[in-house]
């Protein structure tokens, strides 16, 4: 009886082995698939905002959602400067009713990236009415300039992990800034030209608007471009700048 009972105790605990074994394998199953739920498609949730070089390397970045009297000064500026890869993020609703604007954008050579086609908060929307957002903003550029818009800046700039993910499964690259202008507050010429140069440095990438709340940015940009010209940086898109160097991006929690 003792054998008996010696050789019940063992098999007991190989059991108990197991059934640990395969609880915390479930456990460990389950933390992976709630992390592929978090993370898919990429392996964390990031969001561009500059690039990591050592060359001068600069992308001007305008934010365009409503109106039509700043635009074409900005363009003006920017062809007389001879930049012509600037990028502009285009709310596809406005795009929609300024053709003619969007038209000589892409005549003068510059880069054109989605803001989204309703200019609200995504966050604050479902996930369906998010990515609806984006492929009614894709179809929309694309009409208009007959070429895929690849590069995204959600409207108001804000967004979440969620709404990374959404855009990442449109195989959109979003992007953000590393300087910022405040140019939409009208701060002043002085203050716009302090607040881009201050702290600029190569891979930057410089967001300023020309919607037409913007009532000093034209004042402002010709000191700003001859101030880094003469600094020995040169002026990229953001399509070139990420892709001729190692981007640089941050997790979005």
């Amino acid at each position: 009886m003792n054998f008996i009972w010696i050789w019940n105790g063992k098999k007991i605990k190989q059991y108990m082995i197991v059934v640990v074994a395969a609880f915390f394998t479930a456990g460990v199953l389950y933390v992976e698939r709630s992390q592929i739920t978090v993370f898919s498609p990429s392996a964390e949730a990031t969001a561009i905002y500059k690039a990591e070089t050592s060359e001068k390397k600069i992308a001007l970045t305008f934010n365009i959602s409503w109106g039509e009297e700043k635009a074409i000064p900005i363009l003006d500026i920017l062809k007389d400067e001879e930049i012509n890869n600037a990028t502009f993020f285009l709310s596809a609703s406005w795009a929609e009713r300024h053709p003619d604007i969007v038209e000589r954008i892409v005549k003068d050579g510059h880069e054109i990236g989605s803001h989204g086609y309703r200019y609200e908060n995504y966050p604050q929307w479902e996930d369906e009415k998010v990515r609806k957002d984006i492929q009614r903003a894709h179809q929309t550029l694309y009409e208009l300039t007959n070429k895929a818009p690849k590069l995204l800046r959600p409207p108001n700039g804000n967004f979440d992990k969620r709404v990374l993910k959404i855009a990442e499964a449109q195989k959109y690259k979003l992007i953000h800034w590393s300087i910022d202008s405040k140019d939409y507050g009208n701060p002043g010429v002085e203050q716009i030209i302090s607040n881009v140069m201050d702290n600029v440095t190569g891979g930057d990438i410089v967001l300023f608007h020309a919607s037409d709340r913007v009532k000093q940015t034209h004042k402002a940009l010709p000191t700003i471009i001859d101030h880094l010209k003469d600094k020995g940086y040169e002026f990229v898109s953001v399509s070139e700048l990420i892709t001729s160097t190692e981007a640089d991006s941050s997790e979005i929690k």
